[in-house]
C-alpha cells in the first residue's frame, strides 16, 4: 500500500478562504497545526475559528503542540540565528515531547492526506520542514510544500470557488 504524500503550508499573508481552497485542491483531509501556541493576531487563524472554517469544507483539524517550535527556537529564528534555531528545534524533536508529537503526526499521515500548518510562508525557514524531514526519514512519504493560491470571491454568493 502506498502512503499518501505529506503536505505543508504557511498562512502568512493569506486569507483563510485562499488557504482552504489550496488545501481542497491538493486533496488534504486533515490539517496538523504544528504551532506550539495555535493563536494568531489574525483571529481566523487561531485554533477554534480555523478548525470551524476547515470543518465547513470537510477538512479535519488537529493541533499537535509537541511539534511546535519552543520559545528559545522562535527567539533564535526571529533574531536571524538560523543555526541556533535548527539546533534548538532538533534537540526538541529528539526529546520525549517531540517524539510523542512525531508519532502522532506519523499515525495521521499514514491514515489520510495531511498538511502540516504553521504561520511562516517559506518552508525552508520554518520548523515544519524539519518535522517533515523526520517524517520522510521514517516512512519515505513524499513531502510537498504548498503555497497559498489567491482566489477571487464569487460576488453573487460571497463564497469562493474550488
Amino acid at each position: 500500500m502506498t502512503l499518501p504524500c505529506i503536505y505543508t503550508i504557511g498562512y502568512e499573508g493569506a486569507a483563510v478562504e485562499d488557504l482552504i481552497a489550496t488545501l481542497k485542491k491538493a486533496g488534504v483531509s486533515r490539517v496538523l497545526d504544528v504551532r506550539e501556541v495555535p493563536y494568531s493576531r489574525h483571529q481566523e487563524f487561531s485554533s477554534e475559528p480555523l478548525a470551524a472554517a476547515l470543518g465547513r469544507y470537510g477538512i479535519a483539524y488537529t493541533h499537535i503542540r509537541e511539534l511546535g517550535n519552543p520559545p528559545p527556537g522562535r527567539e533564535a529564528a526571529r533574531a536571524g540565528h538560523a543555526a541556533a534555531f535548527r539546533e534548538i528545534f532538533s534537540a526538541h524533536l529528539a526529546g520525549s515531547d517531540g517524539q510523542r508529537g512525531l508519532s502522532q503526526a506519523l499515525a495521521a499521515a499514514a491514515a489520510e492526506p495531511v498538511c502540516l500548518l504553521c504561520m511562516e510562508r517559506a518552508p525552508a525557514r520554518c520548523h515544519r520542514s524539519m518535522v517533515t524531514a523526520k517524517m520522510h526519514e521514517a516512512t519515505g512519504q513524499e513531502i510537498v510544500h504548498l503555497h497559498v493560491t489567491r482566489r477571487i470571491a464569487h460576488p453573487a454568493q460571497g463564497t469562493f470557488d474550488f
